[in-house]
């Protein structure tokens, strides 16, 4: 159930790119993303281009090019990008639905239903959370947090 390092780095970036979102700034440069998210370039121009042909990102060339969302981040979820950079959410392969990973205690196994509950657990999180929740959080989270200038 482990996200993969480049499916963070994914939903940093498109997570980043949301904050924008609607905002008139137009696209975001990879050099922007990459210093605020803390993300390496060129790992970043790689997932970028994938989660272009998604059709989860927009690009644009140009002086002023870079990268933008181009739908509203209430209507864009966690699980939908962890699925298309890693694949299906599941404990363990037998729940994930692909058939190449049948297991043969198939039908007998005392596992598959606290499997099935971990997985569905787990994928209705990434599920309900919309990038716009995680806007709203990290926004709340400031609100709370109290520098300190003890020395």
């Amino acid at each position: 159930m482990n996200v993969s390092q480049k499916c963070q780095y994914a939903l940093r970036a498109v997570f980043e790119l949301a904050k924008y979102w609607g905002g008139g700034l137009g696209p975001i440069s990879v050099s922007e993303i990459a210093k605020t998210q803390a993300i390496p370039p060129r790992f970043l121009e790689l997932i970028l281009g994938q989660l272009r042909q998604g059709g989860f990102v927009e690009s644009r060339r140009g002086v002023h090019g870079g990268y933008l969302l181009p739908m509203d981040p209430a209507r864009l979820y966690v699980g939908q990008i962890i699925r298309f950079i890693d694949g299906p959410v599941a404990p363990v392969r037998c729940v994930a639905g692909n058939k190449e990973n049948d297991c043969p205690l198939r039908g007998n196994c005392a596992f598959m239903s606290m499997w099935s509950r971990a997985r569905d657990a787990v994928a209705g999180v990434y599920d309900q959370t919309s990038f716009q929740d995680l806007i709203e959080e990290e926004a709340a989270a400031a609100e709370r947090y109290v520098a300190s200038y003890c020395i």
